[in-house]
């Protein structure tokens, strides 16, 4: 038979994948890369591809090249670190063109050493004609094992320092990066902390006095479908692409880590980064649970010698065929334009893959669907029923407003809504689930009352759905944008000392290093004030309410004040209600007082909360919380009036809070019906 009609026969022309078994390791192979992996552990020890007998770092142990760890600990216990080796070694499929292969490791009480109550499975699989692998995992917890917490998983790969220099996560985060040895203490000075460093004697001059900490690469899981590092000689690239972030926790808004200096590359899965132990989960009283985490792909490119770096990214990029287009939003990187747009990988537009052999994972016949329009009701601010314009919604487990973003043992469906307000929520798995959702621009969470249930199949058409967001009267004042972001306030420049390169002149100037230290060197005598009316929040709120950092270095509380003005001819009774809405906050409490500073006992106190840690992460948001917040009439005046808040918790340059919007209302005045048409 002829080439010619062979490749009429045959839709893939690719050779055929197959498999090497050596014993301790088994090789996988589809002509275009070679995998092996340590057996029955499970450890990746070696990729071969674009001439270079290995893309891990060959200097390191074969137990750390590339592997699936976790972070878990007993109840009240210390955090264990632990790289799950596999005991039990299968070949679950081969044929032509699918290689998929098991490593198990089953929970073991007798173990030498505490192990986590789990039962892992890892897999990885090599397909026919594709340029790279995949890899999933199921965690298993059956009834009845002791309890746990768990705080960390993921996939990491340490690719050869001494060829991949280059890192990129999006069109404007891509860069030369440190090499390891610039971490060592006679090339670097450590900072506040120890994952940051300013590079004194770097082994390339040209990065010298940066500052480098992987906390600046972090990404939402939203935005985090691509990212990797590069080589130059030979021009390689190595990227995770994550097709769905449906089983990574926390929802589209969590933070997560990409990639740092190693060079370091991660799939994460499951983590506490911005949030704190609240998205640790803990399993009690004998719990079952299981979870699929997964498949990511592992992709490789390459391209002719002397090829720019940002060939390479591109060429990730372009594993597309959907082009999606959003209105601005903070949820997307560029700041500079109207629209903004976000390609999604071929990949995604594959989800949910037909070709997991683990009847856990569910394919695309096992799922189901939602879909309506989210409109939304607020008298104040418009008097009919207007769209719910690019609303995010989505499916997670019941539970109360906002809970979604501390959920972590179940798995998450969002999307993103029209600007008419019609939505759909594709590719969701069976189960029983409430709606989410928020607005940008409209302040609050959104739940539909009642739970959806989802069974294979299902194609579920829901009523429109109407939000009222919480309002009590109308707007006196209000200071920034409902986005649950602190992005809109004043960032100031980075202290010259400490800053990334990348950063400058770049829409994620928050990202830089020290900022929080910025705070009292602009308000060197006196905290913030706002003046309602005069102010611009853009220029004059500072991006995170800290400490005040005084000259001898202590740490004092800092009180930021609001002054506004009321009408002479009106006379108001009952209740006004100050909306507090936070972007984040670290160990903070706030303390609000009307017209008096020096009232023992404030109106209102938050209590200390949150240990999302932001502030010192390079993030602009964490976890979102609404305070609402009664000050009766009496306490206001005809005239000038001024609301007091105070960050009471002086411990440390990164506790305070980040803002995402406050609004004072009005009592309730007596008002006409509202109309609930809409066209």
């Amino acid at each position: 038979m002829n080439s010619s009609n062979q490749v009429m026969m045959d839709e893939n022309p690719w050779p055929d994948v197959r498999y090497y078994d050596q014993g301790n390791k088994i090789i996988l192979d589809n002509c275009i890369l070679q995998v092996t992996l340590s057996k029955p552990g499970g450890i990746v020890t070696c990729i071969r591809y674009g001439g270079l007998d290995n893309l891990l770092e060959i200097h390191n142990k074969e137990i750390n090249r590339g592997y699936w760890d976790l972070n878990w600990s007993e109840p009240d216990g210390k955090d264990n670190f632990d790289v799950p080796t596999g005991t039990e070694f299968q070949i679950i499929h081969a044929d032509r063109d699918k290689i998929e292969v098991s490593f198990v490791r089953p929970y073991d009480p007798n173990h030498h050493w505490p192990m986590v109550p789990l039962n892992i499975d890892k897999r990885f699989v090599l397909l026919r004609g594709h340029s790279g692998f995949y890899s999933y995992g199921i965690y298993e917890r059956p009834y009845g094992l002791p309890d746990f917490n768990l705080n960390q998983t993921r996939i990491t790969f340490k690719l050869r320092k001494d060829r991949f220099h280059y890192m990129a996560i999006a069109d404007n985060k891509l860069r030369l990066m440190p090499s390891p040895d610039d971490l060592c203490h006679d090339r670097c000075q450590e900072l506040a902390y120890p994952e940051a460093v300013l590079l004194t004697k770097p082994v390339n001059i040209v990065l010298q006095g940066e500052v480098d900490d992987k906390y600046q690469y972090s990404c939402s899981n939203r935005e985090n479908r691509v990212h990797g590092w590069i080589s130059t000689d030979p021009s390689i690239g190595f990227w995770i692409i994550t097709p769905s972030y449906e089983f990574r926790n926390g929802g589209p808004t969590k933070q997560n880590l990409t990639c740092h200096v190693g060079p370091t590359c991660l799939a994460m899965f499951h983590s506490a980064h911005y949030a704190g132990i609240d998205l640790c989960p803990q399993f009690k009283n004998q719990e079952p649970w299981q979870k699929v985490f997964g498949p990511v792909f592992i992709y490789l490119n390459s391209a002719p010698v002397g090829a720019e770096p940002r060939h390479l990214w591109d060429d990730a990029q372009r594993q597309v065929n959907v082009l999606l287009i959003y209105p601005l939003s903070p949820w997307f990187k560029s700041l500079d334009s109207l629209l903004t747009t976000l390609w999604m990988t071929k990949e995604v537009s594959a989800w949910p893959y037909s070709w997991p052999s683990s009847p856990d994972f569910a394919k695309a016949e096992e799922r189901g669907q939602i879909s309506g329009r989210l409109l939304v009701l607020d008298r104040y601010a418009m008097p009919n029923l207007h769209s719910g314009t690019y609303a995010f919604l989505g499916l997670a487990a019941p539970g109360e407003k906002g809970s979604w973003q501390r959920e972590s043992k179940g798995y998450q469906f969002w999307a993103q809504a029209d600007c008419y307000g019609y939505f759909s929520i594709k590719n969701v798995r069976a189960g029983v689930y409430d709606l989410y959702g928020w607005v940008p621009g409209i302040l609050g969470d959104y739940k539909r009352e009642g739970s959806i249930h989802i069974s294979p199949g299902d194609i579920i058409p829901l009523d429109d759905l109407v939000y009222t967001p919480p309002r009590d009267g109308p707007t006196i004042w209000e200071i920034g944008i409902p986005d649950r972001t602190a992005t809109k306030f004043y960032v100031p420049d980075p202290n010259p000392k400490y800053i990334n390169r990348l950063y400058v002149n770049h829409p994620e100037k928050y990202r830089h290093y020290g900022l929080w230290a910025r705070y009292s060197e602009i308000y060197p005598s006196e905290d913030l004030v706002f003046t309602v009316g005069r102010s611009d929040y853009r220029r004059d709120w500072f991006f995170a309410h800290l400490c005040r950092i005084e000259a001898d270095g202590s740490y004092q509380p800092a009180t930021w004040q609001i002054r506004f003005f009321l009408p002479l001819h009106e006379q108001y009774r009952g209740i006004f209600k100050l909306r507090m809405a936070i972007a984040a906050s670290n160990n903070a409490a706030i303390q609000v007082r009307v017209n008096d500073p020096s009232s023992p006992k404030p109106l209102f106190d938050t209590m200390q909360f949150g240990k999302d840690n932001a502030i010192a992460r390079h993030g602009i948001h964490g976890l979102y919380t609404l305070f609402n917040i009664d000050i009766p009439a009496s306490l206001m005046r005809r005239g000038d009036n001024t609301i007091y808040l105070t960050q009471r918790k002086a411990s440390g340059p990164f506790t305070g809070v980040m803002y995402d919007y406050l609004r004072l209302e009005a009592p309730t005045p007596e008002f006409s019906p509202v109309t609930h048409s809409f066209s």
